[in-house]
């Protein structure tokens, strides 16, 4: 049996290039990608929570290693060919206490 280990997925990053007429920001995505992420399904129970809680249907959940800086709230995901959306801010555990390679949760939707 083989050790555990993540797959590369792209994560596109909002990258500020300008204002509007108006003032406001106008953000452009950067893909970055972003290695050893776990994917794994979610339970029966936490696709039901999160639809009644969200009205968001989770598909995946993804386990992002341990040091990971990239903002993931609200980010448009990629792997699996498919493109896939953060539903909420990750969950994340202590470093130390969490005994392999990766610390935070992160919900998915798909996406387009």
């Amino acid at each position: 049996m083989g050790k555990i280990h993540g797959i590369p997925v792209i994560l596109y990053e909002k990258q500020k290039v300008g204002v509007d007429n108006f003032g406001m920001p106008i953000y452009e995505d950067t893909p970055v990608v972003v290695d050893n992420v776990l994917v794994g399904q979610p339970s029966a129970q936490e696709i039901t929570d999160t639809l009644n809680l969200t009205g968001k249907q989770v598909v995946y959940i993804l386990g992002i290693p341990k040091g990971d800086t990239h903002t993931w709230t609200d980010r448009k995901i990629e792997f699996f060919g498919e493109k896939f959306r953060a539903i909420a801010a990750p969950i994340q555990g202590v470093d130390d206490m969490v005994p392999l390679s990766w610390n935070q949760q992160i919900r998915v939707e798909r996406f387009g």
